[in-house]
């Protein structure tokens, strides 16, 4: 998502609040029967080439009233999917799910019971802290109730193992049933140390999912993070209305990544409480924890909880093609941009007071998806043909916490071992054309080196995010491949515009975070500047040629987290399963 704000969504939460995933129309569930507006006629005649005439035509029609939002679950998820279908079948696309254009993705929603308590021990004296005000907690067992009865704490740093950094906080540690308080971020951010990890970037092992899955895999019972606002990137309300009300997940069968019974944060003032009272001082923790060779200390305190939730099943679907190589159809290149947004809100009016009740979500992420669908028609035109296989991914349950590429990735239409990389369209830029490229990510894998001679030929510069800290990188759908351990590119159009520079980039970018994300009024324009757009998706059809005429296989840079599970991936060890 182009210029996301800071949290990029941390999960699910109340609808309106910007950095919210939730639309207020519950998510996936089986459409509705009742009648939504007619989808406009198909009067547009495409061409073969991607250019602007065609891709304004997928924005504005994904992005109509018609489509109501495109929320899981609601008559806008058929029109959105069904017309989605209808441009890969107009292409010459094949469906790509055993035969099927649509892939079911089965999801569960857990709503937590707010009046939680969460007991602590300390030192033998009682405390009890406040869902909302000093913690929140959460499941993603599936279970409706979790109980967890005097756990013992222990404080371990960041909660990080990164062998090939030779730092491991649980080093000869046994958390097993226990309850592990950490800091958010990677070692070295707190206090400046440029030598740990990659200084002010972050790192996957700064991100909190990741904190949370390896409390998993060292077998606790719970895990915590101590909560502050540089670390985080947001503050302790974005936390808070994140984590109240219904969350999404995949259903446990449905998805390879550890599960902790209980995951949350504590804010900074019911830290420093519970380390004082255990004979610590917080700011002292803080110092120690990015010395390597950090010892994790026991906290002279246990806690209990009974954890009950609210959980119903329920569904979506992504839509998938393919394009067979002519040589290696067996080995594909996937393109993937989520077709899903915050749905219509009834009851609910624009600020403006336009009585607008529809997020259209045109730039996030119509674009997106007329990106693939634009690359797609020139892939299937293009002589040669490609000689490996192209895979076409539009993918729900974005907006709900990368639920529906996460599902894929389990489930792939061709075998990770046999996919060669993969390109991640989220949100274009509609300012104009850029003097520079951002690469989200920057220094991850080898993809980038296919990118930059095209660039250069555009006469553009490949750059970094402007926030490197906020950890981008692993907040939209390419990440879930990432994980699994396959190359991704997620790349955009920069801020230095030709026509204006970076004071109209930044300027616009700006004005869309402010005004029309996550809002009714990210709606399509007929006034917007293509050409941008047009050419950073000719940057990506480029790679993509690359790919499929070569017999390269990119992996990640040396040193980089995802490495080793490409590398036992390729080695003919991967535990991917077929798609379903």
């Amino acid at each position: 998502m182009r210029h996301r704000p800071l949290l990029l969504c941390l999960a699910i939460t109340a609808a309106l609040t910007a950095c919210q995933r939730e639309p207020a129309t519950p998510a996936a569930t089986a459409p509705e029967s009742t009648p939504a507006a007619a989808a406009p006629a198909p009067t547009h005649t495409f061409a073969d080439d991607i250019n602007a005439d065609d891709f304004a035509e997928l924005v504005k029609t994904l992005a109509s009233d018609a489509f109501e939002g495109r929320g899981p679950g609601t008559p806008g998820e058929e029109k959105s999917v069904e017309y989605i279908k209808s441009q890969f079948e107009r292409i010459g696309l094949k469906p790509g799910i055993n035969g099927a254009w649509f892939q079911d993705v089965p999801m569960t929603e857990t709503t937590a019971d707010e009046t939680t308590d969460l007991k602590l021990e300390v030192n033998g004296k009682p405390e009890i802290l406040k869902f909302g005000t000093d913690m929140v907690v959460g499941t993603r067992t599936g279970q409706p109730e979790v109980k967890i009865d005097g756990s013992d704490l222990i404080f371990v740093g960041y909660g990080v193992d990164a062998p090939e950094r030779k730092w491991n906080d649980y080093a000869g540690l046994d958390v097993k049933n226990k309850t592990v308080v950490m800091f958010v971020n990677d070692p070295g951010f707190h206090t400046g140390d440029a030598s740990l990890f990659e200084g002010k970037r972050m790192t996957y092992y700064g991100r909190w999912t990741y904190k949370f899955e390896e409390a998993a895999r060292k077998g606790a019972a719970a895990a915590l993070i101590v909560h502050d606002t540089p670390g985080a990137s947001y503050g302790w309300d974005v936390v808070k209305n994140s984590w109240s009300g219904a969350q999404y997940d995949l259903r446990a069968a449905d998805d390879p990544a550890p599960r902790l019974p209980v995951q949350g944060w504590l804010t900074a003032d019911a830290a420093r409480k519970l380390f004082a009272e255990s004979g610590l001082d917080l700011d002292a923790m803080y110092k120690a924890a990015n010395k390597p060779g950090f010892k994790a200390i026991p906290l002279k305190a246990k806690l209990s909880l009974d954890l009950k939730s609210k959980i119903t099943e329920k569904q979506s679907r992504n839509v998938v093609g393919i394009l067979p190589g002519t040589d290696k159809p067996d080995e594909a290149v996937v393109y993937m941009a989520h077709w899903d947004h915050l749905g219509k809100h009834e009851g609910e009016h624009n600020p403006d007071g336009s009585g607008d009740n529809i997020y259209n979500g045109a730039v996030d992420n119509a674009t997106g998806v007329a990106g693939i669908i634009e690359i797609a028609g020139q892939f299937a035109k293009a002589q040669p043909a490609p000689k490996r296989s192209l895979v076409f991914a539009a993918v729900t349950l974005e907006e709900s916490g990368l639920l529906g590429s996460k599902y894929y990735v389990a489930h792939p239409a061709i075998p990770l071992d046999k996919t060669v990389g993969v390109i991640n369209i989220d949100a274009m830029g509609v300012a104009g054309r850029a003097r520079d490229l951002v690469v989200v990510g920057k220094g991850n894998s080898e993809l980038e080196d296919i990118l930059k001679p095209i660039a250069d030929k555009q006469g553009r510069t490949l750059v970094e995010e402007s926030s490197p800290q906020n950890g981008s990188y692993f907040r939209s759908d390419h990440f879930n491949f990432a994980k699994a351990g396959v190359p991704a590119l997620y790349a955009e159009g920069g801020d230095d515009l030709v026509e204006g520079g970076k004071a109209a980039g930044e300027a616009a970018a700006k004005a869309y975070n402010e005004q029309r994300y996550h809002k009714p009024a990210d709606q399509f324009d007929a006034t917007w500047k293509l050409d941008g757009a047009i050419e950073d998706l000719q940057a990506l059809y480029g790679v993509g040629r690359v790919l499929v005429d070569g017999a390269q296989w990119p992996n990640w840079y040396q040193g980089n987290a995802f490495r080793a599970a490409r590398d036992k991936m390729m080695s003919g060890k991967s535990e991917t399963t077929p798609a379903k």
